[in-house]
């Protein structure tokens, strides 16, 4: 029998859940602009029930000229508190596809203080389809307090990469295209490759049917992909959400040693002090 990551549940026990006391559901719903696709709206027609919507655009650091910026542990207190979360709470994270953008917020609980949070294996999509419960009555939402404790030691920044870029590993969850530099960036201004001595695992290639592959499968592909899981690792992507996915893989096969660099390559690849390779 195929291990399953620690980190994420199936449909069952989410449903045996739904109403529990001491149990957050999340809607970490987000989407890019070429998937056509309302994350807010959606969640508003139909959600499972008792679940919270975490706007990924909303809970950012204010001011900050980068996306989806980490927010200071007050301000993301702030944020969880009017969810109605704490932090003692069996916090259950979903997204639409799976496995794409609930990684980023189950990461963002962990590095906040959260004591138990995982990610819902397959995904809202999936749920709706298997005629699990929804619905679209709004969640009531319990006073409650965040009490955060920020590892800032999971997070990397822009000084840091500068150090890393040739000398250490960084695992870039973008599409391939995209890393090698023959595929153009979304986001205007941004140039296309890769930071010096990374290496390419799109975070798509990590799950299957909106499931995170089984840790065998995920050992193997990481290792394919030139990850020594032997040694600290960095996740970095286009804006910080999908390399969470590689996070939850790198975590899921017991390494724990790892960093993710929140301004991503729009940060790296929006500046013209920082070097760029192309190529895979």
């Amino acid at each position: 029998m195929m291990e399953t990551s620690p980190f994420v549940v199936d449909f069952d026990w989410l449903e045996g859940k739904i109403g529990t006391p001491g149990v957050s559901i999340v809607d970490a719903s987000w989407y890019l602009p070429a998937q056509k696709r309302d994350a807010k709206a959606e969640y508003d027609a139909a959600h499972v029930p008792g679940a919270v919507f975490f706007d990924q655009d909303l809970v950012v650091e204010p001011d900050s000229e980068l996306p989806h910026t980490l927010p200071s542990p007050a301000v993301f207190a702030q944020f969880a508190s009017s969810m109605g979360i704490s932090a003692d709470d069996t916090i259950v994270v979903y997204d639409g596809l799976g496995m794409f953008s609930a990684p980023r917020v189950w990461w963002m609980f962990r590095i906040m203080g959260a004591r138990e949070v995982v990610v819902l294996n397959g995904g809202f999509d999936r749920w709706k389809a298997d005629g699990r419960p929804v619905t679209d009555e709004p969640t009531k939402v319990a006073p409650s307090f965040f009490e955060t404790r920020f590892d800032e030691e999971r997070v990397a920044r822009l000084d840091d990469m500068r150090a890393l870029a040739g000398n250490g590993q960084i695992a870039d969850a973008r599409p391939a295209g995209r890393f090698a530099g023959t595929d153009p960036e979304p986001r205007k201004g941004v140039r296309s490759g890769h930071m010096p001595g990374a290496v390419n695992v799109p975070a798509t290639g990590l799950s299957r049917e909106g499931k995170l592959l089984p840790v065998n499968e995920l050992r193997d592909l990481l290792r394919s992909k030139g990850v020594d899981l032997d040694q600290p690792v960095v996740t970095s992507c286009g804006s910080g959400v999908t390399a969470a996915v590689i996070t939850l893989a790198l975590e899921s096969v017991g390494h724990t040693d790892n960093k993710l660099y929140d301004g991503s390559w729009t940060e790296w690849g929006g500046r013209s002090d920082t070097p760029v390779e192309t190529g895979s």
